[in-house]
């Protein structure tokens, strides 16, 4: 299949390009480099310019005959979004709804979002949730995938699209073969940062607010492997070759870990014991956030091989030492 990839360059677009790479497929990557990298792109064709720029985006559209498109673009991190609302609704929002306007135009008519269980906000009941969960995002993040899938929805009702939004809960972890992994700067992923500790590229970390309604005072979040999440987009892929109808559906293994179990098991894991410090709750943290994922096993059949917290710090912690 012909496929267009934007942000093939980042953290999870990378891993679904190193699986499609294998199966075959004839993909161009559209990447700026802004937060991935080269040396990321393990396949494909690659083109570097952003999403703002419509008029290249249009030409490599009208010239490539493309049969699909997963849209992995998008700013990512929850505080920022709080302090910076329109960076992240034009990135997130804006671009996408030109992305999805060039595929309707150009007859693309495959389309896989990157979404997020950020949509959530703290509508489920215990935090647990199923994919016709109340949407009540609380972030400006959250708000700006979310306007993302409605566009999804209605132009799949009024065209020939068919569409997949995955709402991916806490993505981590490096590729098990260790071809790629995390590069982001800056990241806020907790798993990464506690990784970056025990590799001595951090001095200390922090947990954000051990006062939410939970077992030890902290967050609690559903953590996914990356290799798991890129087969998802695999699974989602082929089911839309079918024609099948446009899904949404949850990415998580439907069990969560405080933020205090996790930093806990890479000390384990890693045998490194790093300063942790206590600081106060981040803007438009939920407390908790787990997946109900039956859905995304029936409709695509997809079954994960990592669902080991362990395993997921492991691949962390190796990739990090080899940065």
């Amino acid at each position: 299949m012909k496929i267009l990839l934007t942000g093939g360059a980042g953290y999870i677009g990378s891993h679904v390009l190193n699986l499609l790479g294998q199966a075959g497929h004839d993909i161009v990557v559209v990447d700026n480099l802004s937060t991935g990298r080269k040396e990321s792109l393990l396949y494909g064709r690659h083109e570097e310019f952003s999403l703002e720029e419509t008029g290249k985006l249009e030409e490599l559209l009208k010239k490539e005959n493309f049969e699909a498109c997963l849209h992995f673009v998008g700013s990512i991190i929850v505080p920022e979004s709080v302090e910076k609302p329109l960076k992240y609704y034009q990135n997130n929002t804006t671009n996408s709804l030109n992305l999805i306007e060039l595929c309707v135009k150009y007859k693309i008519n495959r389309f896989i979002f990157s979404s997020t269980a950020a949509l959530y906000g703290d509508s489920a009941p215990g935090g647990i949730c199923t994919e016709e969960t109340q949407v009540v995002p609380i972030n400006p993040y959250g708000r700006s995938k979310m306007m993302t899938e409605f566009m999804l929805e209605d132009t799949a009702k009024a065209t020939d699209l068919n569409y997949v939004a995955l709402r991916y809960f806490n993505v981590a972890g490096a590729n098990v073969d260790l071809k790629i992994g995390q590069c982001s700067p800056n990241s806020t992923h907790l798993i990464k940062i506690a990784s970056e500790c025990a590799a001595g590229k951090r001095d200390k970390m922090a947990i954000f607010g051990t006062d939410y309604d939970t077992s030890d005072g902290t967050c609690v979040r559903d953590y996914i492997h990356v290799d798991d999440l890129a087969q998802a987009h695999v699974d989602a892929l082929k089911f839309l070759e079918k024609d099948a109808e446009s899904a949404v559906l949850n990415c998580g293994y439907g069990h969560g870990y405080t933020v205090k179990e996790v930093i806990e098991t890479v000390k384990k894991v890693t045998g490194v014991d790093f300063p942790v410090g206590i600081e106060g709750r981040r803007a438009g943290d939920a407390g908790t956030l787990i997946s109900r994922a039956e859905k995304i096993r029936e409709v695509l059949g997809w079954t994960p091989k990592y669902d080991d917290l362990d395993l997921i710090v492991r691949t962390a912690f190796e990739w990090e030492k080899q940065l």
